[in-house]
């Protein structure tokens, strides 16, 4: 599956000088740093900076969960009646004084917030989750492209080879006097217009390689090449075996996760419109008679209307709106699945044909056409469209397979699953 691969692979080379008291040796080219699909993945989910970040986020979901269960603590009271008045009460002779101790009752609003604050928490943790899904597609996304300029490269450089050679036979023809100099002027501008082709994807696969290194915090790639066989093409399980998987979507399977959490700010809500009672006890002693007295008391609020049913309200809606989007959610998700389904299936098809039926005609034509134009029969227009045809339908072979394996990746974030057969799934990308 494309969004777990975390295994532990690649082999680094190292640069090595060697040298005499003489002569200095030319030192030896580095070797070749291979990445493949499942290192990129592994690597994002360890050291992507979004996914550090999501992590402190957790952290602060539990301290939020370890306060909201701190209950209130208890209140220290001193109170002094019947000091320094006139008369009887002069002085402190007539003092009371009273020591008490006060407790707040929550009435069940503790367990609530913790209820809540539990469900903030897991519902943190699987958007966690979702990202880090969403990260380890963005890095085979990222991968993909890589590879795509890497395989056109490789056109480029196919493409580079033919005009160098069909350069080489005009001016020998040229020289025979059997074509035109015009024809070598030709020859040889496209051959500068491929080089320049060739330069051009060069820079593009030099950035597409910094692209998938920042997937996991770095500025430089660290690699030569990304590994892959393009054309290894898996077979797809059907569309109605993956409709059956939307529910295992993550974004779908995260709303029962904020629908609990939504429960619970309800119920949490409707505990905040009980007020707290106080309840206190304490000694008092009396100073004129020299004796104590144990005292009690309870504070309960005259809750004569409801002062919460604004945010109950609120907290009804806010549950009411989870489902009502998770509804929408499954719709689009189903909707983008059957569209991506289709293009995957017209890309497979399309690969197919052209390297089937295309690509190997083509080439007998190219062959057939440069023995007529070195016989004299067929003139440079004629083998320069031919050349044209095949390179188009390569560069169109590639695209298409890399099609493929991007309409795989999103296919698989939306199901969340494997979506190829476990026979012929493709390892090509592994």
């Amino acid at each position: 599956m494309w969004l777990t691969l975390i295994r532990q692979v690649i082999l680094g080379g190292s640069l090595m000088v060697c040298s005499t008291a003489a002569v200095t040796q030319p030192v030896s080219p580095p070797a070749e740093v291979l990445l493949n699909l499942n290192t990129a993945v592994s690597r994002t989910l360890e050291a992507n900076p979004r996914l550090t970040a999501l992590g402190y986020q957790i952290e602060a979901e539990q301290g939020r969960l370890l306060q909201s269960g701190l209950a209130p603590n208890p209140q220290l009271g001193v109170m002094m009646e019947n000091a320094l008045g006139s008369g009887d009460f002069k002085g402190i002779d007539s003092t009371e004084t009273t020591l008490s101790l006060a407790w707040v009752l929550e009435r069940g609003k503790r367990e609530r917030r913790v209820d809540a604050a539990r469900a903030a928490l897991t519902l943190t943790e699987f958007d966690a989750k979702v990202h880090q899904l969403d990260a380890a597609a963005e890095t085979a996304r990222k991968f993909l492209g890589a590879l795509a300029f890497q395989e056109q490269l490789l056109r480029e450089d196919q493409a580079v080879a033919l005009a160098e050679q069909t350069a080489r036979a005009v001016e020998k023809r040229v020289l025979a006097g059997r074509t035109p100099s015009a024809d070598l002027a030709r020859a040889e501008a496209e051959l500068a217009r491929m080089r320049l082709n060739r330069e051009d994807i060069e820079h593009e696969l030099l950035t597409a390689r910094h692209r998938l290194a920042a997937q996991w915090g770095n500025t430089q790639p660290g690699f030569t090449r990304v590994s892959g066989d393009v054309n290894q093409l898996p077979t797809v399980d059907t569309f109605a075996a993956l409709l059956e998987r939307v529910d295992q979507n993550p974004d779908v399977s995260r709303y029962l996760s904020e629908k609990r959490l939504r429960e619970a700010e309800l119920r949490l809500q409707e505990a905040n419109a009980r007020p707290n009672w106080q309840l206190m006890a304490g000694v008092r002693r009396f100073e004129q008679s020299d004796d104590q007295a144990l005292v009690a008391g309870i504070t309960i609020p005259l809750a004569r209307r409801n002062l919460n049913q604004g945010r109950i309200a609120e907290a009804r809606a806010q549950l009411a709106m989870t489902d009502a989007n998770r509804v929408a959610t499954r719709v689009q998700i189903e909707t983008q699945l059957f569209a991506i389904y289709q293009e995957l299936q017209h890309s497979l098809h399309r690969s197919t044909v052209l390297r089937e039926d295309i690509l190997p005609r083509l080439e007998r034509a190219l062959v057939d056409t440069e023995r007529a134009y070195t016989a004299g029969r067929y003139g440079y227009f004629e083998l320069r469209v031919v050349q044209a045809e095949l390179l188009e339908a390569q560069t169109a072979l590639v695209e298409s397979s890399i099609d493929v394996h991007r309409h795989l990746v999103e296919i698989e974030r939306l199901t969340g699953t494997t979506v190829t057969s476990t026979a012929t799934q493709s390892e090509g990308l592994r």
